[in-house]
């Protein structure tokens, strides 16, 4: 059975000006409509675990953000400390230009050992693989990659290097991964109605900064068609 939509959706703030001040009310609005998670840089990672201490929010991190270019052990270390600090999720950027390089084995041993990291820590990884930088060719191999080194999910974009999510993207992914991983749809996903087209499409999760927005225009769709 589907999920309710409002359980679907990660509610992310990752701009660089972020304050504190907007990363409680992020956990406020996450708390109010029960979002599956707050998607937020590490040094925020302690005061939205405090913040949502209670509540069945996850914490959700990035990791090698946004570029994915840092080395696995800089990965490793970054998630290690976000999920002491409270963490539950943790979103890692894949290393794109060692995709593109044909250096599938460091990609594989990229993703695996944040993987382990994860598992070790009852924690979930969703792997970023920046889908507005591949082909259809190197979007297969990436997520199949993902799956091998044992991600949980797969997720399109980080959405800073102008890629945005599509249903079409979406839909390749799933045919890769199946049903035995996620799918997360991010980056330029900001009404209902798109959300909508994403979980057709096979996502079950929305990464977005437009959670409120999204969950409004539902209740809007629910009043207009009398439920």
């Amino acid at each position: 059975m589907q999920q309710p939509l409002n359980q679907l959706i990660d509610h992310t703030l990752l701009r660089a000006d972020a304050t504190r001040d907007e990363v409680l009310r992020l956990c406020d609005q996450a708390r109010h409509y029960q979002f599956a998670s707050v998607c937020v840089n590490a040094c925020w990672v302690k005061v939205c675990a405090e913040a949502l201490d209670g509540s069945d929010v996850r914490v959700c991190v990035t990791v090698g953000f946004p570029l994915g270019a840092t080395t696995t052990m800089v990965k490793m270390i970054e998630a290690e400390q976000s999920i002491e600090a409270g963490a539950r999720e943790v979103d890692m950027v894949i290393n794109v230009g060692a995709l593109k390089s044909g250096l599938h084995d460091f990609v594989l041993r990229d993703i695996g050992g944040v993987a382990n990291l994860c598992r070790q820590s009852a924690a979930l990884l969703k792997v970023i693989i920046e889908t507005g930088l591949l082909t259809d060719e190197e979007k297969r191999l990436a997520c199949q990659l993902a799956k091998d080194a044992g991600a949980h999910f797969v997720k399109t974009c980080t959405g800073f290097l102008g890629g945005s999510a599509t249903a079409a993207d979406v839909r390749l992914m799933r045919q890769v991964v199946g049903d035995a991983m996620g799918v997360k749809a991010a980056g330029g996903i900001r009404t209902y109605q798109q959300a909508l087209e994403m979980i057709a499409a096979g996502a079950n999760r929305i990464g977005t900064s437009a959670g409120v927005a999204i969950m409004e225009g539902a209740a809007q769709r629910a009043e207009h068609s009398g439920y």
